[in-house]
């Protein structure tokens, strides 16, 4: 995820916005470190910065997910989107349905940017259609998908492939759900 983000948000948000990406061990690390490293940031937040928690669905339920996510945010003492039901929050939660592989599914002209190969009617394939809703894990899919058309014969690079992808991606031609969702509350974030 980091390797991804940090050239989408350098290049896509706006001039003067400053970010810092504090990346886990994996999402089970996240889960337990969040509560505490949220009730640091707590004590020190300034009114105009904003927290992002974002993290793969993976095999989780993703209601469950979220009310963990939302839990540790109450606890620290951050008021959350969700929460504040309105502009005067202070931290997001966002999860990545099912993995981070599904928003490249989402924008898949930036795929084809980032690997000519590829094929641009591959999202015309019932099973790509959807993005949040490709089956039996979204990075295996994408793999598949690259190899077809000659990319990655070794296997998925997946920070490579994050960096490349993040070069490329244009957010408003996403249309996976789960990454308009971030998207927005990130844009909402730096007005």
């Amino acid at each position: 995820m980091e390797a991804f983000l940090n050239p989408l948000l350098s290049r896509c948000l706006p001039e003067g916005c400053t970010f810092r990406i504090h990346p886990h061990q994996g999402k089970p690390a996240l889960l337990r470190k969040l509560k505490d490293r949220l009730k640091g940031y707590a004590s020190w937040l300034p009114q105009d910065h904003r927290i992002v928690v974002v993290v793969d669905m993976d095999q989780d339920q993703c209601h469950q997910l979220k009310c963990k996510l939302e839990k540790a945010c109450a606890q620290a003492g951050l008021q959350s989107r969700r929460a504040a039901g309105g502009p005067q929050w202070q931290v997001v939660t966002r999860i990545a349905i099912e993995e981070l592989e599904a928003w490249y599914f989402g924008d898949w002209q930036a795929v084809c940017r980032a690997f000519p190969r590829a094929s641009p009617t591959v999202p015309r394939r019932s099973r790509y259609r959807n993005p949040d809703a490709i089956q039996g894990g979204t990075w295996e899919a994408f793999e598949r998908v690259l190899k077809e058309f000659g990319h990655c014969r070794q296997g998925l690079p997946k920070v490579e492939t994050a960096t490349t992808m993040g070069k490329h991606m244009e957010p408003e031609d996403n249309c996976s759900p789960s990454f308009q969702a971030f998207w927005q509350a990130l844009t909402e974030a730096v007005r």
